[in-house]
């Protein structure tokens, strides 16, 4: 036998030594293609109980919150071996939507309860909270108009209870519609930007809209926000959040179930290379994908109210040190009724992708994206009370 040949074989059989050990799923890895989670963030919306349950001990106290779900979901996130830096709640904490009494009430005792070690683990997990309003904390229901409306005083109650959840190194509105806009903001943690919407910021009536407004956001600040970070060396993600989405399954909505700005707000935002724009207000999980590629929409506000969603949980982002941005979406399937506590249904993993920029090779529940020219509704169904 020759020399050569002796080596190859020596070499070969050492190979297979080590493949042997190494585990039936592993690949071989190098120091240099060690590849770490540089930032973490949590996000979920849409917690509140209905309107005809807010009474209900079995369902809430309070707070108006789905307390069964909420106490779970936030033992589950801070009880995490690898906690998030970030935890975001993307509105409809609270029931609210009546008057800002109603809302001081609830919002003290919301706020009251995260702080209690008693009731979950997120209390002394030191996991950075930043909380956004929906429509139920800052709109009001007018029977008469069968709609919902900028409630006056909201965005000041709001604030009275929740600016301590909204970074102290935030950029926000300047100028004549500063006060209003208190809840639209951004800020840079590690290398991602995160430009926050209050998807219903309050506006006066006029003689075309005697009730104001819903739907309203300053989209001239976010696009130029989004377009600012998009040229920072040091950002390399940005995500765009607000509690209501402008798609839904790859249909653009402009009323209730999203906003009039919508059109104008998403060319710009993927054209600037945004991740995600992160949403709840719909009671479910949705990832999808417009046009097939680009920035992606995540609907994730399967926190705990009643409605679409088949299970309820949180979505997770991890940023990592190849470039990489990992989603993953764990729940528990909801019992009946949807209040209810359901030990046995334990969290399992429901989604898992990576968000590249291409089109994504694992769609969520196959829904085609690929052409929305003519997806934008104008949807006028009256919102219910009981919504």
């Amino acid at each position: 036998m020759k020399i050569s040949t002796y080596l190859l074989l020596i070499v070969l059989a050492f190979s297979l030594s080590n493949c042997s050990h190494s585990g039936e799923n592993s690949e071989p890895t190098t120091e240099t293609e060690k590849i770490d989670t540089l930032f973490t963030f949590t996000f979920l919306g849409c917690n509140r109980v209905s309107y005809s349950d807010q009474k209900l001990p079995a369902a809430t106290n309070s707070t108006t919150a789905n307390v069964t779900a909420l106490k779970r979901i936030f033992n589950k996130i801070g009880g995490e071996s690898h906690k998030p830096d970030l935890f975001f709640f993307l509105g409809d904490m609270v029931m609210a939507e009546n008057d800002s009494i109603a809302l001081d009430t609830q919002l003290i005792a919301w706020v009251e309860q995260y702080n209690d070690p008693a009731f979950s683990k997120m209390a002394k997990a030191g996991i950075e909270m930043v909380a956004i309003p929906g429509n139920h904390e800052i709109l009001y229901f007018d029977t008469e108009n069968h709609g919902e409306y900028p409630l006056k005083g909201a965005t000041e109650t709001w604030i009275k209870h929740m600016s301590k959840y909204m970074p102290d190194d935030r950029k926000h509105v300047t100028g004549a519609d500063s006060v209003v806009n208190q809840m639209t903001f951004s800020f840079v943690r590690n290398n991602v930007a995160f430009v926050m919407m209050n998807t219903d910021t309050y506006n006066e009536g006029t003689k075309l809209n005697p009730l104001g407004l819903e739907g309203q956001i300053p989209t001239d600040w976010i696009i130029k926000k989004v377009q600012h970070y998009s040229t920072q060396p040091g950002v390399d993600h940005i995500f765009v959040m607000g509690h209501k989405p402008y798609y839904i399954n790859c249909k653009g909505f402009t009323g209730h179930a999203g906003f009039p700005e919508g059109p104008k707000l998403w060319p710009a935002i993927d054209k600037a290379g945004a991740v995600a724009m992160l949403s709840a207000h719909r009671h479910e999980y949705l990832r999808s994908q417009p046009g097939g590629k680009g920035t992606y929409q995540i609907i994730a506000g399967n926190g705990g109210s009643k409605g679409q969603a088949t299970f309820f949980g949180y979505s997770t982002i991890h940023i990592l040190s190849n470039g990489d941005v990992k989603l993953i979406s764990e729940g528990f399937d909801i019992g009946n009724p949807y209040y209810a506590g359901v030990p046995n249904n334990l969290f399992t993993l429901r989604d898992s992708t990576t968000l590249t920029r291409t089109a994504n090779a694992n769609p969520y529940l196959g829904t085609d994206c690929t052409d929305t020219s003519k997806t934008v509704v104008l949807d006028t169904t009256a919102v219910k009370k009981t919504n």
